[in-house]
């Protein structure tokens, strides 16, 4: 039976059910892209505010927790915010919270040189909210600080829901990339390989935790064109595979990364 629950309390529950939590909780690298916009950025975090937003089980604490400033970390599953008090008994429990990045009334406006929306936390949310969180960090972030997220790729992933471009020589990789394709043609329909083409952004069933939750998509330079519309500049992209910047339309279209990263400045 396919869940009706809204996409927001659909990830959410998801998102604290014991296995998916065991499993961010063994996470503890940072990502390429997320190594060269740190490397970009090292010179100034240690005078600066970050907050973590989408803090998962803590994967990315370790490598900011004792570098910036000042440190708190958010995540609207209140089952990784207790692993991560559990994971870190070092760090003062009250640095983690749990908190709705549409409505971050326990930050101050203006409170943030460095805000951080990792693993594709902000595609949990329909285009409503994924708004409402853009505004969010345009209040509490500073003027002229850094907003960095990751986001999933529509122009990549839209080819899994084409039959045709499964075929491969393997016939075992061919019945896998059949099967993969046959569910997610099915779990979003109506929606299929011709309508995905024409669209800019959408909101899918993938195959994240066995089809377990229902993630936005976006084109970058749709995405580019979102944030700039919020108030957000100087945006750039990077590769998640390989931590390389994506300087052109070109670049960004022909990139094949189930994900992307953007960097960019706060108003």
């Amino acid at each position: 039976m396919r869940e009706q629950l809204p996409i927001d309390a659909l990830n959410q529950t998801t998102f604290q059910t014991a296995d998916v939590v065991r499993y961010y909780g063994q996470l503890q690298q940072l990502q390429p892209a997320e190594v060269t916009i740190l490397a970009q950025l090292a010179p100034q975090l240690a005078t600066m505010t970050m907050l973590d937003l989408g803090v998962g089980a803590g994967r990315t604490v370790s490598h900011f927790v004792d570098v910036v400033a000042s440190y708190r970390a958010i995540d609207f599953a209140a089952d990784m915010i207790a692993a991560c008090q559990t994971r870190f008994p070092q760090v003062d429990p009250r640095t983690f919270v749990v908190g709705d990045a549409r409505d971050l009334r326990m930050v101050a406006d203006d409170a943030c040189d460095f805000v951080l929306f990792s693993y594709n936390g902000i595609d949990n949310v329909i285009q409503a909210d994924r708004l409402k969180i853009l505004a969010e960090v345009q209040r509490v972030g500073r003027s002229g600080g850094y907003f960095c997220f990751s986001s999933h790729h529509l122009t990549a992933f839209e080819r899994d829901f084409d039959l045709r471009q499964q075929l491969s020589w393997n016939p075992g990789k061919t019945y896998v990339n059949l099967v993969m394709s046959g569910l997610l043609n099915w779990l979003n329909y109506p929606i299929g390989y011709q309508q995905l083409q024409t669209m800019d952004h959408f909101v899918l069933r993938d195959e994240a935790h066995n089809f377990r939750l229902k993630q936005y998509y976006i084109r970058a330079a749709a995405q580019i064109a979102q944030l700039e519309t919020a108030g957000f500049r100087a945006v750039q992209v990077y590769s998640w595979k390989t931590g390389r910047e994506l300087v052109t339309e070109a670049e960004r279209s022909a990139c094949q990364d189930l994900w992307l990263y953007y960097l960019c400045r706060i108003d």
